[in-house]
């Protein structure tokens, strides 16, 4: 799809001030690289774009997961504005894409292709990047599906065996959601996003109970690492009601915006955005 057909798709579903962010964003600073994409499955959906900053030293990762309740009408381009940013803060930016409901996804293969792109960043390290990544700070930011696919990514850890995305080879340090789908069995009885997380898990929550067991983060409490809650309390996309239960059930820490949209929170020109990113460099360390 050419960059002109993203962006006449963005414009049907996105305020006209966001489109502006997606297809114009922050200037990389001096020095920043250029993105590198990096494939981890043969899907054409199996690939991230890695931004490097400025320096030579190794440097801490933000994994970059966007949204579109996991469906393939959106695209990685949507996290293209915020990885130059964080670049600009002197971190590496990893916005990765994934398979999703309408090109393959669902349950298990969007659970999969999150995992195994975190899991990419070993390769990265030990191949192209060299010396630049330093794995034992990686934490991981995703606005509305993806701040459910980054909540549960913190929580790979405590998975199963055998469970989609058990034994991490890159174990996150944190997470921040932004306007995340933390309680999947809540928003699907609350049709959150229509039928966005029944067509994502395969089905309902009384159909399919493990499965949520499995993929809701709030079933995975406690998760471990800290999440961040990011959620503007004028969301009308994803109800706030979603970071409260999850931060209610884990004793996470949850940053309520007074009046502030589901769309803010990615828009890197934002007081929204620079909360979020805020978060995510305070949980690097």
């Amino acid at each position: 799809m050419s960059r002109r057909s993203v962006l006449s798709r963005l414009a049907l579903a996105l305020p006209a001030g966001l489109l502006a962010a997606c297809s114009t964003g922050p200037r990389p600073a001096e020095g920043t690289a250029e993105p590198v994409r990096l494939d981890y499955g043969p899907d054409a959906s199996q690939f991230g774009e890695l931004t490097l900053p400025a320096g030579d030293g190794p440097v801490p990762v933000v994994v970059v997961v966007h949204g579109g309740f996991w469906r393939s009408s959106y695209g990685l381009e949507l996290g293209r504005p915020l990885a130059v940013d964080l670049a600009n803060s002197g971190v590496a930016a990893w916005n990765v894409e994934y398979r999703r409901v309408g090109n393959g996804g669902g349950w298990t293969a969007t659970f999969d292709d999150v995992a195994a792109a975190v899991d990419r960043l070993a390769d990265a390290a030990a191949s192209e990047m060299g010396a630049r990544l330093d794995l034992d700070r990686v934490v991981a930011v995703g606005h509305s599906a993806g701040g459910h696919l980054v909540a549960w990514l913190a929580a790979r850890p405590g998975l199963p065996a055998g469970a989609p995305g058990a034994g991490p080879r890159v174990r996150l340090r944190g997470a921040v959601s932004q306007a995340g789908v933390l309680d999947l069995v809540d928003a699907a009885e609350r049709a959150v996003g229509a039928s966005a997380v029944p067509d994502l898990m395969g089905g309902s929550p009384a159909e399919l109970p493990d499965r949520y067991a499995v993929g809701s983060p709030v079933a995975r409490v406690p998760i471990g690492v800290p999440v961040v809650c990011v959620h503007g309390t004028a969301d009308a996309n994803v109800p706030i009601r979603q970071s409260e239960r999850f931060t209610a059930a884990s004793g996470d820490e949850l940053v309520t915006l007074p009046g502030v949209d589901h769309f803010a929170v990615i828009d890197p020109s934002t007081d929204a955005w620079r909360a979020c990113r805020d978060a995510a460099v305070r949980l690097l360390g």
